[in-house]
């Protein structure tokens, strides 16, 4: 894997067709997959699994190893008889299905989940102790959860003293064992539906990239739980320094992030086995891993927790080859792992990309400065790349276009080979975007990825997210019909054009 030509559609599970308020493991997802197999694609690419917070973000989670219960499939609750067609019914959203409807989804599937769990049998039960052994963060995890409704869902650090501090808790731990086994239901049901669509996606020649948020929320389990891993102080509860990045393309007040900043020295005493332990469950649940915000290994920007922005702060070293060493002892030197090298940039990050040898990235809106000659212009990418028409942070292609200075836009369609003046036309069959498209499909980079957005040509009311800004992200959803209106012809053309029909897995083999 990525060591190959080969392309990818970048499209999250909350933003799949299905009747349910967001996207779910059902078959809408399997009819995706069909059709970006059939288009010559080798990779899918999705956003974080994790719980999501109250601003639906899947970065900043309660968890770094369990799964949103809002992509459960209903029906798949009612296949294993553990709900009827009423239950079913109660699912189904009648809104607009071009926006994720989290608070509904929220509030249905957690009431159906809770009255299927009532529904369990001896059999289902024994294949969650089971599930359980083999996962070894559940416990924490359900325990975490079932104490936080306890605690009417405030942060830990606001719970009573008992419950506040992990290792007093968790001698109690029988005291929650009937509302925890709940969460260690949601989470077998979670993996037991998702392992099946990726076994789909494996099936049909493609590989799933999962991504990894460096970072942990302050009220997650994580830190509850290892709470000597991070640069808090254990007396007062209160972090010192928060995460975030300075000033950059996205802000120019930075973005304050204010998570926990990791205690690299502590991690270091033992080899790092959280993060080891984070690593495998991820490269268990998808076939390769993006880790977020890569450049904090080599240093992170730390800013003061009282800071109202992220425009204070201080470069820190970060654990650089010390952390990787031990990664590539646990996964080889070979481990799928992608590395996000975007924004500030620095030698120290350079030198970490080249002495890990881990594929970086290529992000084609960043390419059009007219003054310089920009490393993400596809001429100058490496072979050793994944090279981006967009991420989920930035605008669309033609959101992009129409928002570029006049300078940034013209040469963007120059070097791109565009004529004519109708470049602000959207559409499957957007003559700019397409030569955009082509642009990063004829670059050096092993792999190319495209969003399902710019596939349709579509304006920046379809953007996914905008760094810095707390509201109204994360919200795009599409339709079974915009999915089959993508041009099949054109990219299959030009994957097989440009060389990027390269199956991960071998299709006949796996059928």
């Amino acid at each position: 894997m990525l060591k190959q030509r080969g392309s990818g559609v970048l499209l999250h599970i909350s933003s799949m067709p299905s009747p349910y308020g967001v996207g779910v493991f059902d078959d809408n997802i399997k009819h995706f997959i069909d059709r970006i197999s059939d288009m010559g694609f080798s990779y899918w690419q999705v956003l974080p699994f994790n719980p999501i917070d109250g601003a639906n973000s899947p970065y900043c989670s309660p968890s770094a190893f369990a799964g949103n219960y809002l992509y459960i499939n209903p029906q798949g609750l009612r296949d294993m008889g553990l709900i009827d067609e009423n239950d079913l019914r109660e699912n189904i959203y009648d809104g607009s299905p071009y926006t994720a409807a989290y608070e509904f989804a929220a509030e249905k599937r957690l009431k159906t989940l809770r009255k299927a769990f009532l529904n369990i049998n001896s059999e289902t039960a024994a294949e969650i102790k089971e599930f359980e052994l083999e996962n070894d963060w559940l416990t924490d995890y359900a325990v975490y959860m079932a104490v936080k409704e306890k605690e009417d869902f405030r942060p830990w650090w606001e719970w009573s003293e008992n419950h506040a501090r992990y290792f007093d808790c968790i001698k109690d731990v029988f005291t929650y064992e009937e509302d925890a086994a709940f969460w260690k239901f949601v989470q077998f049901v979670f993996f037991k539906q998702w392992n099946k669509i990726k076994a789909y996606a494996n099936k049909k020649g493609v590989a799933v990239i999962g991504d990894m948020p460096i970072y942990v929320a302050m009220d997650s389990v994580d830190v509850w739980s290892n709470l000597p891993m991070f640069l808090i102080d254990e007396k007062t509860l209160k972090v010192e320094k928060v995460a975030g990045v300075p000033p950059d393309y996205f802000s120019e007040d930075g973005q304050l992030w204010g998570n926990p900043i990791y205690d690299w020295k502590k991690m270091k005493k033992d080899g790092y086995s959280w993060w080891i332990s984070r690593l495998s469950q991820a490269l268990k649940t998808y076939d390769i891993v993006r880790i977020d915000h890569f450049r904090a290994f080599a240093s992170y920007w730390a800013i003061p927790a009282e800071s109202k922005t992220a425009k204070v702060g201080e470069w820190i070293d970060g654990p650089r080859m010390d952390f990787f060493g031990k990664i590539f002892e646990a996964f080889g030197n070979d481990a799928p792992i992608i590395a996000e090298d975007l924004g500030v940039f620095g030698e120290d990050v350079i030198q970490l990309l080249e002495d890990t040898q881990l594929m970086g990235m290529k992000v084609v809106q960043f390419a059009f400065d007219p003054g310089s000659d920009s490393s993400h212009l596809p001429h100058n990418a490496t072979q050793n790349s994944i090279n981006y028409v967009g991420t989920h942070d930035n605008n669309t292609l033609l959101g992009w276009l129409w928002e570029a200075s006049e300078d940034e836009r013209r040469f963007a369609l120059q070097y791109c080979g565009f004529s004519g003046d109708n470049w602000g036309e959207g559409g499957y069959r957007s003559a700019s975007c397409r030569k955009i498209i082509e642009a990063v499909w004829k670059s050096s980079s092993n792999v190319a990825i495209i969003p399902l957005q710019d596939m349709c040509g579509f304006g920046s009311d379809a953007r996914m997210n905008t760094p810095g800004v707390p509201d109204k992200n994360w919200r795009f959803r599409t339709s079974a019909d915009t999915i089959d209106n993508v041009d099949t012809e054109y990219f299959k053309q030009i994957n097989a054009l440009y060389r990027r029909m390269y199956p991960v897995f071998d299709k006949k083999k796996n059928g």
